[in-house]
């Protein structure tokens, strides 16, 4: 069995598709409505990891990728649990 944080990979995929796009994460925040700040905080591996589903739905709106990319998740970074 294995033990994903969703969030994480949610997150690296979000700046991994907005990097693909060109845009910053000031320019993506304008585009879906919120601050700078909460951009930075959802990609920040520091930062506290909390968005909503019509969040994601509009990130991918702006960055026209489909939500199963942005949920995608990379099996290298799994953690098994015993």
């Amino acid at each position: 069995m294995y033990e994903v944080n969703i969030y994480e990979q949610v997150a690296k995929n979000i700046k991994k598709y907005r990097k693909l796009a060109g845009m910053t994460q000031a320019q993506l925040a304008e585009a879906i409505g919120v601050s700078h700040e909460f951009i930075r905080r959802i990609e920040s591996k520091k930062g506290k990891k909390t968005f909503s589903f019509q969040t994601i739905w509009n990130i991918s709106r702006v960055l026209n990728v489909s939500l199963d990319k942005l949920t995608e998740i990379d099996i290298d970074e799994f953690t098994t649990l015993s």
